[in-house]
Protein backbone atom coordinates (compact mmCIF):
# COMPACT_ATOMS: atom_id res chain seq x y z
CA UNK A 1 0.00 0.00 0.00
CA UNK A 2 1.26 3.82 -1.11
CA UNK A 3 2.34 5.46 1.69
CA UNK A 4 -0.11 8.69 2.20
CA UNK A 5 3.10 11.37 2.30
CA UNK A 6 5.07 10.48 -0.51
CA UNK A 7 2.65 10.60 -3.29
CA UNK A 8 -0.33 7.81 -3.81
CA UNK A 9 0.51 5.76 -7.39
CA UNK A 10 -2.37 6.08 -9.43
CA UNK A 11 -4.05 2.68 -10.31
CA UNK A 12 -2.78 2.38 -13.80
CA UNK A 13 1.19 3.33 -12.75
CA UNK A 14 0.78 0.85 -9.34
CA UNK A 15 2.01 -1.97 -11.43
CA UNK A 16 4.61 -4.40 -9.39
CA UNK A 17 7.59 -3.31 -11.68
CA UNK A 18 7.06 0.07 -10.97
CA UNK A 19 6.06 -0.49 -7.06
CA UNK A 20 9.22 -1.36 -6.74
CA UNK A 21 11.07 0.35 -8.38
CA UNK A 22 9.64 3.19 -7.01
CA UNK A 23 10.99 2.16 -3.91
CA UNK A 24 14.73 1.64 -5.05
CA UNK A 25 14.79 4.73 -7.43
CA UNK A 26 16.04 7.07 -5.15
CA UNK A 27 18.75 5.04 -3.09
CA UNK A 28 20.19 2.79 -6.11
CA UNK A 29 20.44 5.93 -8.08
CA UNK A 30 22.23 7.88 -5.29
CA UNK A 31 24.31 4.49 -4.53
CA UNK A 32 25.29 4.07 -8.53
CA UNK A 33 26.57 7.69 -8.61
CA UNK A 34 28.29 7.31 -5.48
CA UNK A 35 30.35 4.17 -6.67
CA UNK A 36 31.09 5.25 -9.95
CA UNK A 37 32.44 8.62 -8.22
CA UNK A 38 34.82 6.61 -5.71
CA UNK A 39 35.50 4.87 -9.05
CA UNK A 40 36.89 7.61 -10.53
CA UNK A 41 38.75 9.14 -7.19
CA UNK A 42 40.28 5.97 -7.04
CA UNK A 43 41.94 6.97 -10.56
CA UNK A 44 42.86 10.32 -9.55
CA UNK A 45 39.96 11.34 -11.83
CA UNK A 46 37.59 13.10 -9.98
CA UNK A 47 36.00 15.65 -11.92
CA UNK A 48 35.86 13.19 -14.77
CA UNK A 49 33.63 10.78 -12.76
CA UNK A 50 31.62 13.39 -11.49
CA UNK A 51 30.52 14.53 -14.82
CA UNK A 52 30.26 10.87 -16.14
CA UNK A 53 27.86 10.25 -12.36
CA UNK A 54 26.34 13.25 -13.78
CA UNK A 55 25.41 12.14 -16.97
CA UNK A 56 24.17 8.50 -15.92
CA UNK A 57 21.90 10.02 -13.28
CA UNK A 58 20.23 12.81 -16.19
CA UNK A 59 19.75 9.92 -18.67
CA UNK A 60 18.38 7.43 -15.89
CA UNK A 61 15.79 10.30 -14.56
CA UNK A 62 15.06 11.51 -18.34
CA UNK A 63 13.57 7.80 -18.91
CA UNK A 64 12.18 7.47 -15.64
CA UNK A 65 10.52 10.66 -15.37
CA UNK A 66 8.59 9.02 -18.41
CA UNK A 67 7.86 5.87 -17.77
CA UNK A 68 6.72 6.53 -13.81
CA UNK A 69 6.05 10.31 -13.65
CA UNK A 70 5.23 11.73 -10.31
CA UNK A 71 2.80 14.36 -11.75
CA UNK A 72 1.77 13.34 -15.89
CA UNK A 73 0.87 17.48 -15.52
CA UNK A 74 4.58 18.39 -15.43
CA UNK A 75 5.53 16.23 -18.41
CA UNK A 76 4.07 19.19 -20.05
CA UNK A 77 6.06 21.80 -21.56
CA UNK A 78 5.93 25.43 -19.44
CA UNK A 79 7.87 27.69 -21.88
CA UNK A 80 11.19 27.53 -19.61
CA UNK A 81 13.24 25.03 -20.71
CA UNK A 82 15.66 27.48 -22.55
CA UNK A 83 15.93 29.68 -19.28
CA UNK A 84 16.28 26.62 -16.77
CA UNK A 85 19.26 25.10 -18.80
CA UNK A 86 20.58 29.15 -19.30
CA UNK A 87 20.59 29.53 -15.44
CA UNK A 88 22.02 26.42 -14.87
CA UNK A 89 24.77 26.95 -17.15
CA UNK A 90 25.59 30.09 -15.67
CA UNK A 91 25.47 28.75 -11.68
CA UNK A 92 26.90 25.33 -12.27
CA UNK A 93 29.65 26.22 -14.90
CA UNK A 94 31.09 29.26 -12.82
CA UNK A 95 29.85 30.17 -9.38
CA UNK A 96 29.54 26.33 -8.30
CA UNK A 97 32.38 24.56 -10.47
CA UNK A 98 35.18 27.48 -9.12
CA UNK A 99 34.94 26.82 -5.52
CA UNK A 100 33.64 23.20 -4.99
CA UNK A 101 36.66 21.93 -7.44
CA UNK A 102 38.65 24.95 -6.78
CA UNK A 103 41.60 22.80 -4.91
CA UNK A 104 42.23 20.95 -9.03
CA UNK A 105 44.82 23.76 -9.01
CA UNK A 106 45.51 24.87 -5.43
CA UNK A 107 43.36 27.44 -4.39
CA UNK A 108 42.08 26.24 -1.19
CA UNK A 109 46.17 25.96 -0.04
CA UNK A 110 46.35 29.67 -1.69
CA UNK A 111 43.33 31.20 0.64
CA UNK A 112 44.26 29.70 3.52
CA UNK A 113 47.61 27.61 3.48
CA UNK A 114 47.42 25.79 6.61
CA UNK A 115 44.47 23.61 4.73
CA UNK A 116 47.39 21.65 3.56
CA UNK A 117 48.16 20.37 7.11
CA UNK A 118 44.85 20.12 8.01
CA UNK A 119 45.00 23.31 10.46
CA UNK A 120 41.95 25.58 10.52
CA UNK A 121 42.73 29.43 10.18
CA UNK A 122 42.96 29.72 14.06
CA UNK A 123 46.39 27.78 13.72
CA UNK A 124 44.76 24.81 15.47
CA UNK A 125 44.23 21.42 13.65
CA UNK A 126 40.21 21.61 13.83
CA UNK A 127 39.42 19.10 10.96
CA UNK A 128 39.69 15.51 12.19
CA UNK A 129 41.62 14.13 8.71
CA UNK A 130 42.72 11.13 11.39
CA UNK A 131 39.06 9.62 10.80
CA UNK A 132 38.28 7.40 7.60
CA UNK A 133 37.37 9.82 4.46
CA UNK A 134 33.74 8.22 4.58
CA UNK A 135 33.34 9.53 8.34
CA UNK A 136 34.86 13.09 7.44
CA UNK A 137 32.34 13.37 4.64
CA UNK A 138 29.21 12.70 6.72
CA UNK A 139 30.89 14.95 9.25
CA UNK A 140 31.47 17.86 6.19
CA UNK A 141 27.65 16.99 5.30
CA UNK A 142 26.69 17.49 8.65
CA UNK A 143 28.59 20.87 9.49
CA UNK A 144 27.91 22.37 5.91
CA UNK A 145 24.27 21.33 6.13
CA UNK A 146 23.70 24.06 9.28
CA UNK A 147 24.84 26.90 7.08
CA UNK A 148 23.24 25.77 4.17
CA UNK A 149 20.20 25.61 6.03
CA UNK A 150 20.37 28.76 7.04
CA UNK A 151 21.72 30.37 3.81
CA UNK A 152 18.21 29.21 2.74
CA UNK A 153 16.16 30.02 5.26
CA UNK A 154 17.21 33.58 5.37
CA UNK A 155 16.74 33.44 1.60
CA UNK A 156 13.15 32.98 2.08
CA UNK A 157 12.98 35.17 5.24
CA UNK A 158 14.76 38.60 4.34
CA UNK A 159 13.42 40.17 1.40
CA UNK A 160 16.23 41.61 -0.52
CA UNK A 161 17.81 37.50 -0.62
CA UNK A 162 14.30 36.37 -1.49
CA UNK A 163 14.27 38.89 -5.08
CA UNK A 164 17.37 36.17 -5.68
CA UNK A 165 16.06 33.12 -4.87
CA UNK A 166 12.04 33.47 -5.89
CA UNK A 167 13.73 32.83 -9.40
CA UNK A 168 14.15 29.16 -8.34
CA UNK A 169 10.80 29.44 -6.40
CA UNK A 170 8.87 30.58 -10.18
CA UNK A 171 8.86 27.15 -11.55
CA UNK A 172 5.38 25.95 -11.96
CA UNK A 173 6.31 22.25 -12.54
CA UNK A 174 9.57 19.97 -10.96
CA UNK A 175 11.65 18.04 -13.41
CA UNK A 176 15.35 17.66 -13.35
CA UNK A 177 15.78 20.13 -15.81
CA UNK A 178 15.12 22.65 -13.06
CA UNK A 179 17.14 21.38 -10.60
CA UNK A 180 19.99 24.34 -10.96
CA UNK A 181 17.73 27.26 -11.99
CA UNK A 182 19.02 29.66 -9.42
CA UNK A 183 19.93 33.31 -10.05
CA UNK A 184 23.53 33.14 -9.78
CA UNK A 185 24.09 35.56 -6.77
CA UNK A 186 21.54 33.14 -5.00
CA UNK A 187 23.82 30.35 -6.20
CA UNK A 188 27.03 32.69 -4.96
CA UNK A 189 25.71 33.06 -1.57
CA UNK A 190 24.84 29.43 -0.87
CA UNK A 191 27.98 28.44 -1.80
CA UNK A 192 30.35 30.63 -0.29
CA UNK A 193 27.65 29.99 3.38
CA UNK A 194 28.57 26.09 2.69
CA UNK A 195 31.81 25.64 2.02
CA UNK A 196 33.96 28.62 3.14
CA UNK A 197 32.80 27.20 7.13
CA UNK A 198 34.79 24.01 6.05
CA UNK A 199 37.85 25.76 4.07
CA UNK A 200 38.55 27.56 7.54
CA UNK A 201 37.97 24.47 9.65
CA UNK A 202 40.74 22.89 7.02
CA UNK A 203 38.67 19.88 5.21
CA UNK A 204 40.85 18.51 2.68
CA UNK A 205 40.04 19.09 -0.83
CA UNK A 206 39.06 15.55 -1.30
CA UNK A 207 36.02 15.74 1.16
CA UNK A 208 35.15 19.25 -0.60
CA UNK A 209 35.13 18.00 -3.96
CA UNK A 210 33.03 14.49 -2.29
CA UNK A 211 30.72 17.24 -0.30
CA UNK A 212 30.14 18.60 -3.65
CA UNK A 213 28.95 15.38 -5.28
CA UNK A 214 26.87 14.26 -2.90
CA UNK A 215 25.47 17.98 -3.25
CA UNK A 216 25.23 17.36 -6.14
CA UNK A 217 23.50 14.25 -6.80
CA UNK A 218 20.95 14.77 -4.27
CA UNK A 219 20.13 18.10 -5.89
CA UNK A 220 19.43 16.59 -9.20
CA UNK A 221 16.96 13.86 -7.63
CA UNK A 222 15.12 16.09 -5.22
CA UNK A 223 13.66 17.54 -8.32
CA UNK A 224 13.11 14.80 -10.12
CA UNK A 225 9.44 14.18 -11.22
CA UNK A 226 9.47 10.34 -10.57
CA UNK A 227 6.96 8.65 -8.74
CA UNK A 228 8.94 7.60 -5.60
CA UNK A 229 8.64 6.13 -2.21
CA UNK A 230 10.76 6.82 0.28
CA UNK A 231 9.89 5.47 3.91
CA UNK A 232 12.65 6.43 6.50
CA UNK A 233 14.92 8.19 4.30
CA UNK A 234 12.81 10.99 4.23
CA UNK A 235 13.81 11.50 8.20
CA UNK A 236 17.33 11.69 6.88
CA UNK A 237 17.70 13.13 3.69
CA UNK A 238 16.31 15.87 1.60
CA UNK A 239 14.15 13.61 -0.77
CA UNK A 240 11.79 14.68 -3.59
CA UNK A 241 8.60 14.08 -1.81
CA UNK A 242 10.07 16.50 1.16
CA UNK A 243 11.33 19.22 -1.62
CA UNK A 244 7.49 19.47 -3.22
CA UNK A 245 5.97 20.59 -0.23
CA UNK A 246 8.97 22.75 -0.50
CA UNK A 247 7.67 24.34 -3.35
CA UNK A 248 4.52 24.95 -2.05
CA UNK A 249 2.80 27.74 -3.42
CA UNK A 250 1.11 27.73 0.30
CA UNK A 251 3.43 29.70 2.44
CA UNK A 252 3.38 27.40 5.75
CA UNK A 253 4.10 24.78 3.75
CA UNK A 254 6.66 26.14 1.41
CA UNK A 255 8.76 28.02 4.05
CA UNK A 256 9.47 24.72 5.29
CA UNK A 257 11.89 21.96 4.43
CA UNK A 258 15.13 24.01 3.95
CA UNK A 259 17.86 21.20 3.99
CA UNK A 260 19.77 21.00 1.17
CA UNK A 261 20.67 17.12 1.81
CA UNK A 262 19.59 16.21 5.09
CA UNK A 263 16.87 17.04 7.52
CA UNK A 264 18.49 16.95 10.71
CA UNK A 265 18.48 20.89 10.97
CA UNK A 266 14.67 21.29 10.00
CA UNK A 267 13.87 18.72 12.76
CA UNK A 268 15.95 20.72 14.85
CA UNK A 269 14.45 23.91 14.02
CA UNK A 270 11.48 22.86 13.24
CA UNK A 271 10.49 23.49 9.94
CA UNK A 272 10.35 19.70 9.02
CA UNK A 273 7.10 18.94 7.41
CA UNK A 274 5.92 15.40 5.67
CA UNK A 275 2.21 15.28 5.98
CA UNK A 276 0.77 11.79 5.40
CA UNK A 277 -2.77 12.55 4.51
CA UNK A 278 -1.99 14.02 1.52
CA UNK A 279 -0.36 14.37 -1.98
CA UNK A 280 2.29 17.30 -2.42
CA UNK A 281 0.91 20.36 -4.19
CA UNK A 282 0.68 19.69 -7.99
CA UNK A 283 0.28 23.67 -8.53
CA UNK A 284 3.38 25.01 -7.26
CA UNK A 285 5.35 28.35 -7.80
CA UNK A 286 5.09 31.60 -6.87
CA UNK A 287 2.34 34.55 -6.68
CA UNK A 288 4.26 36.75 -7.55
CA UNK A 289 5.25 38.34 -10.97
CA UNK A 290 8.22 37.00 -12.17
CA UNK A 291 9.39 37.60 -16.19
CA UNK A 292 9.44 34.93 -18.24
CA UNK A 293 12.66 35.35 -20.25
CA UNK A 294 15.88 34.45 -18.72
CA UNK A 295 18.33 37.64 -18.86
CA UNK A 296 14.75 39.89 -17.78
CA UNK A 297 15.22 37.29 -14.63
CA UNK A 298 18.63 37.65 -13.91
CA UNK A 299 17.71 41.67 -14.24
CA UNK A 300 14.65 41.51 -12.17
CA UNK A 301 16.06 41.29 -8.16
CA UNK A 302 18.30 44.61 -9.21
CA UNK A 303 15.22 46.54 -10.38
CA UNK A 304 13.71 48.76 -7.76
CA UNK A 305 9.74 49.00 -7.48
CA UNK A 306 9.25 51.72 -9.97
CA UNK A 307 11.68 49.84 -12.57
CA UNK A 308 9.55 46.59 -11.66
CA UNK A 309 6.09 48.00 -12.31
CA UNK A 310 6.79 49.42 -15.52
CA UNK A 311 8.66 46.16 -16.34
CA UNK A 312 6.15 44.05 -15.64
CA UNK A 313 3.69 46.08 -18.50
CA UNK A 314 6.27 45.39 -21.03
CA UNK A 315 7.70 42.04 -20.25
CA UNK A 316 5.67 38.90 -20.67
CA UNK A 317 5.53 36.90 -17.19
CA UNK A 318 5.89 33.42 -16.62
CA UNK A 319 2.76 30.48 -16.24
CA UNK A 320 1.66 27.81 -18.45
CA UNK A 321 0.30 30.89 -20.89
CA UNK A 322 3.44 31.83 -21.17
CA UNK A 323 5.13 28.96 -23.59
CA UNK A 324 6.12 31.10 -26.52
CA UNK A 325 9.07 32.44 -24.39
CA UNK A 326 10.79 29.05 -24.17
CA UNK A 327 13.09 30.70 -27.37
Amino acid sequence: MAQQGEGLLSPRSDTPLKYWLSWLAWPGLFTLCMVLTGIAFSFDLPIMGFIFSYIVLIVSLFFLERFMPHEHDWLEPDGQTFADIAHTLTTKGTVQTLFLFAGVIGLSELFTPATAQGYGVLGAELWPRSWPLGLQVAFAVVVSEFFLYWSHRTAHEIPILWRFHAVHHSVTRLWFVNTGRFHFMDSLYRVLMGMIPLTLLGAPMEVLQWLAAVTAFIGMLTHCNVEMRFGWLSYVFNTPGLHRWHHSRDIKEGNKNYGENVVLWDILFRTFINPQDRRPPVNVGISEFMPAKFTHQLLWPFLNKEKRKDFKTKAPGMGRAAKSSDA
